[in-house]
């Protein structure tokens, strides 16, 4: 049982993709939950903290850009298939062992990169639906592949700060 284990989860850098397979599942399937059950800017309290409401977003992180014309739908798929691309090739290069943290961490970014660029191009939008508040506080609505990207980036920067330092 340990070996397989191990070939699963530690095989090398690009056994990660499943992480992919697995973001993606799980976000598409949520927003189709949110979508069927909740109409937009409806929401349910889950605890003092936490509510479930769905939104729609054109921009970016933060709604960033989500007040722009529309072109802005195109630049972001573009960009989610550009940074994939570059994420592939990334995990390509990478060694085959020794580097699991990072390719997690690449792989996470790529999922939920690929999540929002699915909505972006089915719908139009993003939706989003998970609110975290505390008083009078509003934390931004996320969603899964959101919350992805953000583990991903913690991953990377996690493993950059556990190389050990080159000499010059």
């Amino acid at each position: 049982m340990r070996s397989l284990f191990n070939r699963v989860f530690f095989a090398g850098t690009r056994s990660w993709l499943w992480l992919v397979v697995l973001i993606l599942a799980l976000d598409q399937w949520t927003k189709q939950l949110i979508t069927a059950r909740f109409t937009e800017f409806e929401s349910v309290v889950i605890f003092s903290v936490l509510d479930i409401m769905r939104l729609h977003n054109t921009g970016a992180a933060f709604s960033f850009l989500s007040s722009a014309s529309g072109w802005q739908r195109w630049f972001f798929i573009i960009l989610a298939f550009g940074v994939s691309i570059g994420i592939l090739v990334w995990l390509w290069r990478l060694p085959p062992r020794g580097k699991n943290i990072l390719a997690a961490g690449l792989c996470c970014v790529m999922g939920g990169a690929l999540g929002n660029v699915i909505d972006r191009i089915l719908l139009g939008h993003v939706v989003d639906f998970i609110r975290l508040h505390y008083g009078a506080w509003y934390f931004p609505v996320f969603n899964v592949a959101d919350s992805a990207i953000t583990v991903g980036a913690g991953l990377l920067i996690l493993d950059s700060l556990l190389q050990p330092r080159k000499q010059n």
